[in-house]
């Protein structure tokens, strides 16, 4: 896209690929699963030309960004101090911050391992969980399993190498076609292991938000890389359950501002909803502005809804 710079920064002991444009006060945008820095490019558009130096990398694992091979270098403090490293890279002592899915979980680490380097959070799609921070009696994969069986998604991601090999037999394409229009609101399953895909009543064509570029780009990548690393991260709950036991009962600082964006049709949002609109996430996250719930939108709402929800980040930014 005309004007974004790319350029590769050493951090943490990897070499991350980050993309940027503009000037002012930096804002930084996390992806999720699967993902990409180019999830963020029409944030990336509308922030830098309202006076903001927009910053979004691929994290580590995806896209140009390294790929440690070992599960282990994917547990929460490496994933926050790869961004740590960033932000001192950038020059900022503190950042106005955006996460999105795994991108949110990684930026409610960082609001809790090191909340003076961020100024305000917008956060999209998952809030600050129970287990993120605090340790309850049951790890995170065996809660999931209580709650959806053996065949929830997150169970299945579990085991290397299956999941990898059940994604190359459905082919790059057609994943990132059904994960990124996913509408379901109940819990993705995944009988026997196998991929299903998200989508139970997939479309031929295309949303209007999504283009065959988009998702050309989303393959050009994944088929080099394939999607080991960002699997890494769901491999990684039990062991970050474990080393967050010094965070226990701390939730979010109430000095980091918080905004959470989140679409209605999300299946995160849906199944959370009690929790995000009751006492619950007010609070564990004390900071927290207001609760913005996008009408008919889904999980990918910085796609989806991107002026709506650039605009909304924007409108919260701008309070500073």
């Amino acid at each position: 896209m005309e004007g974004i710079v790319h350029r590769m920064v050493e951090v943490n002991g990897i070499n991350m690929h980050v993309a940027e444009k503009g000037e002012g006060p930096v804002v930084l945008f996390l992806h999720g699963f699967p993902d990409l820095w180019y999830s963020w490019r029409h944030q990336i558009l509308s922030l830098s030309s309202r006076g903001f130096r927009a910053v979004t990398p691929d994290l580590r694992g995806y896209g140009d960004t390294d790929a440690p091979p070992s599960i282990g270098s994917y547990t929460c403090f490496h994933l926050v101090g790869d961004i740590v490293a960033l932000i001192d890279s950038l020059g900022a002592d503190q950042v106005f911050l955006v996460g999105h899915d795994w991108g949110a979980t990684l930026g409610w680490y960082l609001c809790l391992f090191r909340p003076e380097r961020v100024k305000a959070y917008a956060c999209l799609s998952v809030p600050f969980r129970p287990f993120v921070g605090r340790i309850p009696k049951v790890r995170p994969v065996d809660s999931f399993r209580a709650l959806f069986g053996d065949d929830y998604y997150i169970c299945r991601f579990q085991d290397p190498g299956k999941m990898e090999a059940e994604l190359a037999r459905v082919g790059t394409s057609c994943v990132m076609k059904d994960m990124l229009t996913v509408r379901v609101t109940g819990p993705p399953m995944f009988p026997n292991g196998e991929y299903p895909g998200f989508n139970p009543n997939p479309q031929e064509d295309l949303p209007s938000w999504l283009t065959q570029e988009d998702v050309a780009y989303y393959v050009s990548k994944f088929d080099k890389t394939g999607f080991t690393g960002g699997l890494n991260y769901y491999r990684n709950l039990d062991l970050n359950w474990e080393l967050t036991s010094p965070w226990t009962g701390v939730g979010i600082s109430e000095k980091v501002p918080v905004r959470f964006i989140a679409g209605d049709s999300d299946l995160v949002y849906t199944w959370m909803k009690d929790y995000i609109h009751g006492d619950g996430f007010k609070k564990d996250v004390p900071g927290l502005e207001k609760v913005c719930v996008q009408e008919g939108v889904a999980h990918f709402n910085h796609q989806e809804a991107a002026q709506d929800t650039s605009n909304l980040i924007h409108d919260f930014f701008s309070n500073f």
